[in-house]
């Protein structure tokens, strides 16, 4: 039977974490902060952990004893305690790690999103058959039914990208990720062509580094930059062998940020990379 117990999802827990952190720049204790909302100890303590949901107007009396004045990330804080639907991706929390349920929420989320990759094509711009291919490299190898779960997980979460307003979407790629051929020649031409027809969407731009140019900062790991509606809650996740690392500390963000300017700046237009995905997929 299913647990009546509400998911703690992402985004509780990084509200809670932000309030946290406002509480700990004032010096207060929980029970302290506590007493100012008229709560116990323990209410604020699993407030701050993502354990209990919190109104709107709960948020801005804690902030207001927290003296931010910061009104931007007060409100952006105050708008994420609305969410009362079960997003689409809690279908799969039962059937999927963790990390992957986080990735969807964070990207229905977000108002703008950075990927770079080095070896792969970023999730959001995969085929079918292109993430069936990689799940099957997957270590320790992964069930047919699981990797039909995490196929079917991703293709959906590519949804943002047709919405009615899709958040901008900039994928940074390195030549490398083009020319493999995960799956074989017929599944990767099909995924080259498929980058070619999302290069042409407004709100997506495709930026290619090539052999040959300057060197770029990267240990090599996919990262997902999520924009937040203020800089404060920006997020980003690295991808490893064990699954996605969510990171939101300030001095971190800031760090990711420059390793995805300089890999930018590395890249060519997004026409030369076009031209660079077209000549590739003539076998060039």
């Amino acid at each position: 039977m299913p647990s009546s117990t509400p998911p703690l999802t992402v985004r509780r827990r990084r509200l809670g974490a932000e309030l946290r952190r406002l509480r700990e720049r004032t010096d207060l204790t929980a029970t302290q902060a506590g007493q100012l909302l008229g709560a116990t100890q323990s209410r604020i303590s699993n407030i701050e952990s993502g354990r209990y949901g919190v109104s709107a107007d709960r948020v801005r009396t804690l902030a207001r004893h927290y003296d931010c004045s910061d009104q931007a990330l007060v409100d952006a804080l105050a708008a994420m305690t609305g969410e009362r639907r079960r997003g689409w991706w809690e279908e799969y929390r039962d059937s999927l790690p963790a990390s992957l349920i986080d990735l969807a929420e964070l990207e229905h989320h977000a108002v703008g999103l950075r990927v770079s990759q080095v070896i792969n094509i970023p999730g959001l711009l995969q085929t079918t058959d292109y993430a069936r291919a990689i799940f099957r490299e997957a270590v320790p190898q992964l069930l047919m039914h699981e990797i039909e779960y995490r196929v079917s997980h991703r293709i959906k979460r590519q949804a943002i990208l047709y919405r009615e307003n899709p958040p901008p979407y900039k994928a940074i790629i390195h030549e490398a990720a083009l020319r493999m051929r995960f799956g074989g020649t017929a599944i990767a031409d099909e995924q080259l062509a498929h980058l070619l027809d999302m290069s042409e969407h407004n709100h997506i731009a495709i930026l290619v580094i090539p052999f040959g140019g300057k060197g770029f900062p990267t240990s090599g790991q996919g990262v997902d930059y999520f924009y937040g509606p203020v800089t404060q809650l920006d997020t980003v996740q690295i991808d490893t062998e064990h699954g996605g690392a969510l990171i939101d500390s300030a001095a971190k963000l800031q760090k990711y940020r420059l390793v995805q300017d300089r890999m930018e700046e590395a890249a060519v237009s997004p026409a030369a990379s076009r031209d660079i995905i077209h000549r590739i997929a003539k076998g060039n």
